[in-house]
């Protein structure tokens, strides 16, 4: 009877330090811009999982794929900043135009291997922080895009081969970039981009071989040019206020995931990004390596863009970028 009684009493004991547990368990909502099978949303979902179980289920994340909280562009740390949502991914170089640190993972040419984007994302991470923080939130992760390449309509051998492309871009760097190359960038949302390749009202797309397969370019356009452009970076930050909410133990369980999540993730960019090469050219997609002479006018062009973002840039990306900048 006594072992029965005391195995009551620590039942009771355990459901009702659950139950506590659970009643104040820290809900978020992680604004994801892409959908539920980019790369970038799988890993947000990753992250979501690790961070309840290294809380022990004290901070529970919800991920919104598809931008399906409604926001999506250069608003995004404005909205993180206001709490208008928690947490969100953020592609950095979409809110250059906010902190200017932010548009160093996007510069043209400015690194052409998965290891240069690594050891520059480490350099500038604390100019991230410190621009994140700016923006009342704190960068608790990020990891590239597999390298952005041109897929067209036709072979890009040359720089005239370029001249007149109606190609959709991802940020200001992209477009100054193919302007100074002679093509005609356009800024559109990416769910607007299929559509528009289909009517003609762009024949082109600055994107990485894995926004290819996942937009089914192959049906439209026919050429991939894997031009190492750059290795953008997406970011996930969390407003401070949420952040200074949490203990200190829920905030080392978040900071934990978060390291993991980006490790796994900088892994997942480059399996992913020679996967897809592997998947365009399988459906048709005739992948074509620069000539010479195309990497000579794609580096002149990079330059010329690299050193109108130095003029801009604050002592400290002055001096990073001065070990980078050839």
């Amino acid at each position: 009877m006594k072992s029965i009684k005391t195995l009551f009493v620590v039942t009771i004991f355990v459901l009702l330090t659950s139950s506590a547990a659970m009643a104040e368990a820290i809900k978020l909502d992680l604004n994801a811009v892409y959908g539920a099978t980019s790369f970038h949303t799988q890993g947000a979902m990753d992250f979501a999982k690790r961070v309840e179980a290294h809380s022990n289920g004290s901070v529970l994340i919800t991920v919104h794929p598809g931008g399906s909280l409604g926001f999506k562009g250069p608003e995004l740390l404005k909205v993180v900043k206001d709490g208008q949502v928690p947490m969100s991914d953020i592609l950095m170089g979409v809110v250059a135009g906010s902190s200017h640190a932010f548009g160093i993972s996007s510069l043209p040419r400015l690194v052409k291997s998965y290891d240069e984007a690594r050891a520059l994302y480490v350099d500038s991470r604390p100019l991230y922080e410190k621009s994140a923080r700016r923006w009342n939130q704190k960068l608790l992760y990020a990891a590239p895009w597999p390298p952005s390449g041109l897929i067209t309509k036709k072979a890009i051998v040359t720089r005239a081969d370029i001249k007149g492309i109606k190609t959709r871009t991802y940020d200001k760097n992209g477009a100054e970039f193919l302007r100074a190359l002679g093509a005609m960038p356009l800024s559109m949302p990416w769910g607007e981009v299929y559509a528009s390749l289909r009517t003609g009202m762009i024949d082109s797309v600055l994107t990485s071989s894995e926004s290819a397969k996942n937009g089914k370019f192959w049906e439209v356009l026919s050429h991939f040019e894997p031009i190492n452009y750059a290795y953008p970076l997406n970011m996930v930050t969390i407003n401070l206020d949420y952040w200074n909410a949490l203990s200190s133990d829920q905030q080392e369980a978040m900071l934990k995931a978060a390291s993991e999540t980006e490790a796994d993730q900088w892994k997942a960019s480059q399996a992913r990004s020679e996967e897809a090469l592997k998947a365009i050219a399988a459906e048709g997609i005739t992948v074509t390596p620069e000539s010479p002479e195309l990497t000579a006018e794609l580096d002149a062009a990079a330059r010329e863009i690299q050193k109108k973002f130095l003029k801009k840039a604050k002592k400290a990306e002055k001096a990073l970028l001065n070990t980078y900048v050839k």
